[in-house]
């Protein structure tokens, strides 16, 4: 087991990055938990989770990270390596949904939740790799959803943002492995956490107001998303158990979800149509041999 590592955690003010900062650190992490404007929008959210890491001692440092901004992604990374002298674990989490009727999405509104979902990434992902190649080890967490692997009506730009990290966290997968740094990605189901409350909708309700009854899909797909949530918990739990499971032992994708969809079928299609095209380019025995070196080496 890996223990006493600096994790570093985008959008860890509410929900999923909020808990699994809380769970890491009880488990003796070093934690910092970045957000949007920790001294004034979430400036509570900042002060309740500092106000527990001093109740019960521990690692839980915050610091702002817009991952809309190159140099407020920069300026978190380098405080946290200036602080800590190193970052073990980059946790992609910030992002939020939208939902409604795909032509209703302005290209504006579709253009702010692919810099945020997975531009956010690029930028975390650029910021954190000179470090970790450095130093020949580390681990990307992608924390992406059942959403980005099947596709669900009224998520439109959603769904595309979460394929999109996807395809980013596997290419890093495979170019990465022979630095000795791995790359994952955590599909959560329906949770109940505030990304339900704060869900943007459309603009342009024009266009959805000519669809008849099929404007009433993300009314639908909402109240039945809402009702099977469950406990995030169980999203921050499998976090600590990928966080410290060996090098070289991590699967590519982990669902965590009660209910299936399809997307263990679809990665297991997927997982072995990827070997097949690795194998054609003769990169199979490479990204197989760094990874059991380095889990031997750790």
């Amino acid at each position: 087991m890996d223990s006493n590592q600096v994790i570093l955690i985008t959008g860890a003010s509410t929900g999923f990055g909020r808990l699994i900062a809380e769970t890491l650190a009880r488990h003796r992490h070093t934690v910092f938990a970045t957000m949007r404007d920790p001294q004034g929008k979430n400036a509570k959210n900042a002060a309740d989770l500092l106000a527990l890491a001093r109740r019960e001692s521990l690692s839980i440092f915050t610091l702002e990270c817009d991952v809309t901004s190159d140099a407020s992604v920069d300026l978190a990374v380098r405080s946290a390596i200036a602080q800590s002298g190193r970052i073990d674990v980059a946790i992609n989490n910030a992002g939020y949904a939208l939902i409604g009727l795909a032509e209703a999405v302005t290209t504006q509104q579709a253009q702010q939740i692919m810099d945020t979902n997975f531009m956010g990434c690029v930028r975390v992902n650029r910021a954190v790799l000179p470090h970790m190649r450095r130093h020949r080890k580390g681990l990307l967490m992608h924390i992406s959803s059942g959403a980005g692997r099947v596709v669900i009506p009224a998520f439109s730009l959603y769904t595309a943002s979460k394929f999109a990290m996807e395809a980013l966290a596997e290419t890093y997968r495979y170019e990465l492995a022979s630095l000795g740094i791995e790359s994952v990605i955590v599909e959560p189901g329906a949770y109940q956490t505030p990304v339900f409350g704060n869900m943007v909708t459309p603009s342009d309700q024009s266009r959805a107001d000519t669809y008849g009854i099929a404007n009433q899909i993300p009314t639908k797909m909402n109240a039945l998303l809402t009702s099977a949530a469950g406990n995030p918990q169980e999203v921050a739990d499998a976090v600590l158990r990928i966080v410290e499971t060996p090098v070289g032992q991590k699967k590519l994708r982990y669902r965590v979800s009660e209910a299936d969809l399809g997307v263990d079928e679809i990665n297991a299609v997927s997982e072995r149509v990827q070997s097949r095209l690795l194998e054609m380019f003769g990169l199979t025995a490479e990204t197989s041999f760094v990874q059991r070196d380095a889990a031997g080496a750790d």
